[in-house]
């Protein structure tokens, strides 16, 4: 693989054994993955603060310092962590305080989190602590190169945002955010980033339910490739476009799609294929659209709901005040638990519009920076749970052996204020 001379003298050591480290990673990394060279990025987004029992292996055996070498540079010796090269931010993790006593979630792991956010924002890491940071702050423009981690993260960038990613892990966002650099291979390359597949919407796309699993459709049919959409689709907002990429990126692998007129580069569907002739559309209508919802319902049988979660990937300010409008004058089921998930800053955005205030009275709460899938928690007790994700229909009955019902926002709304399931397809 090609280094510059710079790159040369970072793998020599010229700046300090960790930055070394981080070349030596990038290059094996690089190598493996047929990469020409390396891309300058200044933006990062991994994980370094969420606690694990090897972090806490490593942080009592050596500090935080041994803890990054090993799961972030894949390096054994004792080395000195600097700051951070370019712009780095630290994407959702464990529970934090606002969740303490909630869950069977060590509040030791809290203490852990606590000790490694003080560390590593020393070190020049934005703790966004969250699944969603273009939502509160970390905005790529389009045509930058990032390194990030978090596949419905990853697709919204490379897909709404127009900047250009591919699905990182610990390993090599650790190195880049020591470097500069990242392995450019994959959705950095112009000709990777064309449409592979058309799918065609014949059913009416018009709501966040709706966008969730056409999304989920999509990521089933294509996998890992890139699909180009078209058909009966409203204009979608944040949410919406949040959401599908994140049923995409759950179902199949997807990170990057178009929407020929709405993301940016697929001004036409003729730019979506990179001026090469679209393939026969792949068709999604009401058989599909049902197939969809009876896969996302198929693990829920029993239609006393003791757990509503909302928030995944975290909830955008406007999701937070529809969830508050729907719940003015009600009270929640009793036995029945709502989390809402959003990013810390969000949330005090909430707490200052009288939202918070809101779900609270009704006996929900809101939460910040993760949620049970990436925790592994829920509230003590829980067997069936109802949300408006795709993504955690899919993934929290696996992680947590319970069961799941989908359906709309004001379905779960229901659910939580009744404790049953009333949810059905239109």
């Amino acid at each position: 693989m090609f280094l510059t001379d710079e790159e040369k003298g970072m793998r020599d050591g010229a700046e300090g054994e960790a930055v070394a480290a981080a070349m030596d990673l990038l290059i094996r990394y690089g190598d493996a993955l047929g990469a020409e060279r390396l891309v300058e990025t200044r933006n990062v987004a991994g994980t370094m603060t969420q606690p694990s029992p090897a972090k806490r292996r490593l942080f009592e055996e050596g500090g935080w310092a041994k803890a990054y070498a090993v799961i972030n540079l894949d390096c054994d010796r004792e080395i000195e962590i600097p700051r951070m090269r370019v712009p780095t931010c630290q994407l959702q993790h464990g529970f934090g305080p606002d969740a303490a006593g909630l869950t069977k979630y060590a509040p030791e792991s809290i203490e852990l989190q606590g000790s490694a956010e003080s560390y590593y924002s020393e070190r020049g890491v934005n703790i966004l602590a969250t699944c969603t940071p273009y939502q509160v702050g970390n905005l790529p423009v389009r045509g930058e190169h990032c390194a990030w981690m978090e596949s419905s993260a990853v697709v919204y960038c490379n897909s709404v945002l127009g900047a250009r990613t591919n699905c990182e892990g610990g390993a090599s966002t650790g190195a880049a955010s020591l470097t500069g650099k990242i392995p450019y291979w994959g959705n950095h390359l112009p000709e990777n980033r064309f449409a592979t597949h058309l799918l065609q919407a014949d059913v009416s796309v018009d709501d966040f339910q709706e966008w969730g699993m056409f999304g989920y459709f999509v990521g089933e049919t294509v996998q890992e490739a890139r699909p180009a959409v078209i058909g009966e689709l409203a204009q979608p907002d944040l949410a919406d476009l949040k959401h599908f990429g994140a049923a995409t990126a759950t179902s199949g692998g997807v990170e990057l799609y178009h929407i020929p007129g709405i993301t940016p580069e697929a001004p036409s569907l003729e730019a979506a294929f990179g001026g090469r002739p679209a393939p026969e559309p792949i068709r999604y209508g009401p058989r599909e659209r049902e197939w969809v919802y009876e896969t996302l319902n198929g693990q829920g049988t029993s239609t006393d709901v003791d757990f509503v979660l909302l928030g995944c990937p975290h909830a955008s300010l406007d999701q937070i005040a529809r969830i508050a409008y729907l719940l003015e004058d009600r009270r929640l089921h009793d036995g029945t638990e709502l989390w809402v998930m959003t990013p810390r800053a969000l949330r005090t955005m909430a707490d200052r519009n009288g939202y918070t205030r809101t779900i609270t009275q009704a006996g929900g709460r809101v939460l910040t920076d993760s949620c049970p899938a990436m925790s592994k928690a829920a509230p003590p007790g829980t067997r069936v749970f109802a949300t408006d994700s795709a993504k955690q229909a899919h993934y929290l009955p696996a992680i947590l052996g319970i069961e799941a019902w989908f359906g709309s926002l004001d379905e779960c709304i229901d659910a939580a204020v009744t404790g049953r399931w009333r949810g059905g397809l239109s």
